[in-house]
């Protein structure tokens, strides 16, 4: 047998709810009506769209990232003509830190075309967002040693038809040992936010840039 005092204890804990319901919303129209709502809407307007700003860039951010960080295969390095160890591999037996021969190395793990000798040598830096090289040398092959940053080595290979080009990210924790044989483009670019990064270039000839031996700006997109 249902209980009368119940079910009418029932009705009324409804009815009030939906009374308070019914005021509350009878009190944000009251609200909106005013001219002093506008100034709130623009307010929570503006926050939505700074909310949704921010997770987009954090979205895009994201994607940067993982394509800087995602593992690059040795099938990759081959065709960039480029090898890598880990800084904390080279300097295992030498707690001083890593200590290479550019030509040896290269010569020692296959790397094709690069210099037979240090003839001519460069050493620099590259800062964050900066460039060097972008050009095509035809009077020498030239190793490089890379190392500091996430930094993109690119090269010309005609093998890669959609292309023309290989490319790599050498990790901020890497050294890399690359080569681009005489008439070969190649670029250097630091893709690090906060690191530098640093580079030896090995020829061997002497490069003169004021003559019709090298092409500058291989690559319009760099």
């Amino acid at each position: 047998m249902a209980n009368p005092r119940r079910n009418s204890y029932s009705n009324n804990t409804e009815n009030s709810f939906q009374l308070q319901n019914h005021s509350r919303l009878s009190s944000i129209k009251h609200f909106l009506k005013k001219p002093l709502a506008f100034p709130f809407l623009l307010s929570i307007f503006l926050l939505l769209a700074w909310i949704s700003l921010r997770l987009q860039h954090s979205s895009s951010s994201f994607s940067s990232s993982n394509l800087h960080e995602r593992k690059w295969s040795q099938e990759e390095d081959e065709k960039a003509n480029l090898i890598r160890f880990k800084s904390g591999f080279l300097s295992s037996k030498d707690k001083r830190g890593w200590l290479l021969d550019p030509v040896s190395i290269a010569l020692e793990y296959g790397i094709k075309g690069g210099a037979v000798s240090c003839f001519s040598i460069h050493i620099g830096e590259i800062r964050p967002g900066g460039a060097r090289g972008n050009h095509r040398h035809h009077t020498c092959n030239e190793t490089f040693v890379i190392w500091g940053a996430k930094t993109l080595f690119r090269l010309e290979n005609n093998q890669i038809v959609d292309k023309g080009y290989a490319e790599v990210i050498v990790g901020v924790d890497e050294v890399a040992v690359a080569a681009s044989p005489s008439g070969t483009g190649h670029a250097i670019v630091n893709m690090d936010r906060t690191h530098t990064a640093y580079l030896i270039g090995c020829q061997d000839s002497t490069i003169n840039y004021n003559s019709s031996a090298t092409d500058f700006s291989v690559w319009k997109d760099l």
